[in-house]
């Protein structure tokens, strides 16, 4: 027998990039729809967008470098 398929992840509501800023310079992101992340070019670092929930950690952050 095979397991069920999981749901798909809840999709980014883009009206939260308002809100949002980066955690390290405080500047603005922007929503890299294709890998699920929300990117600040000032820090150079990727935050990634879980379930629909941006996770805003640094220690969470992947490196653009």
């Amino acid at each position: 027998m095979t397991e069920p398929e999981a749901p798909p992840a809840p999709p980014f509501d883009r009206r939260m990039l308002e809100a949002l800023v980066c955690p390290v310079t405080q500047g603005t992101l922007s929503h890299d729809a294709d890998r699920h992340e929300l990117v600040s070019r000032a820090a150079n670092l990727a935050f990634p967008i879980r379930e629909g929930i941006p996770i805003m950690l640094v220690s969470e952050a992947r490196s653009l470098e």
